[in-house]
């Protein structure tokens, strides 16, 4: 017979927001952060100005920190999301993919940008003010990091564009109020 020790949890100090809610805060305030770069690119900044190319590098900034917690709590404590009761079996693998791939996915557009600060020519600053990394000067290891950069936000995108039908589809179809358990408590009356 084997004995398992019980593995330590890690709790928050109580005047700390628990893990769900502040995951929550992390997701919607990611949403509009996607959306963003999904319809603005840094070329589309740049007419505006210095300025707004800094707003633009600040948002990037706090886009990559959020994406780096995330997969931080994710290492440390898995899936903070179970799939529902209501899911058939092919839904509940899809549930598992899908959150995976985002999490994952976050942190490879985040490395992917470290690796655009380390083979660039010139020294560039998050938000204007942090170094991304020595910049080594391959200018062909950059232009194919920058495809491979551009490509995997998109597909990012698309995967969370389907993440975010799937939970539709689970809050219609099968009303397990998939919507509601991450929306904000104001919401709930319109779900």
């Amino acid at each position: 017979m084997m004995i398992r020790t019980p593995r330590p949890s890690f709790h928050l100090p109580k005047w700390l927001p628990q893990r769900r809610t502040w995951l929550k805060a992390m997701h919607w305030a990611m949403v509009p952060m996607l959306i963003w770069f999904i319809l603005v690119t840094p070329d589309d900044v740049l007419p505006f100005g210095p300025k707004a190319f800094q707003a633009h590098s600040v948002l990037a900034l706090i886009f990559v920190t959020l994406c780096l917690l995330w997969t931080a709590d994710y290492m440390r404590r898995g899936l903070a999301s179970r799939p529902g009761p209501k899911l058939p079996p092919w839904a509940r693998r899809a549930h598992q993919w899908m959150h995976k791939a985002l999490i994952w996915g976050l942190f490879g557009v985040a490395l992917s940008g470290f690796f655009l600060g380390l083979t660039s020519f010139t020294l560039l600053k998050a938000g204007g003010f942090l170094p991304i990394a020595p910049p080594l000067g391959l200018r062909r290891a950059n232009e194919i990091i920058g495809q491979i950069h551009i490509f995997e936000f998109y597909l990012l995108a698309l995967i969370a564009i389907c993440h975010a039908a799937f939970h539709i589809w689970r809050h219609l179809r099968l009303r397990d109020n998939a919507l509601r358990i991450m929306a904000p408590k104001r919401l709930h009356r319109y779900l």
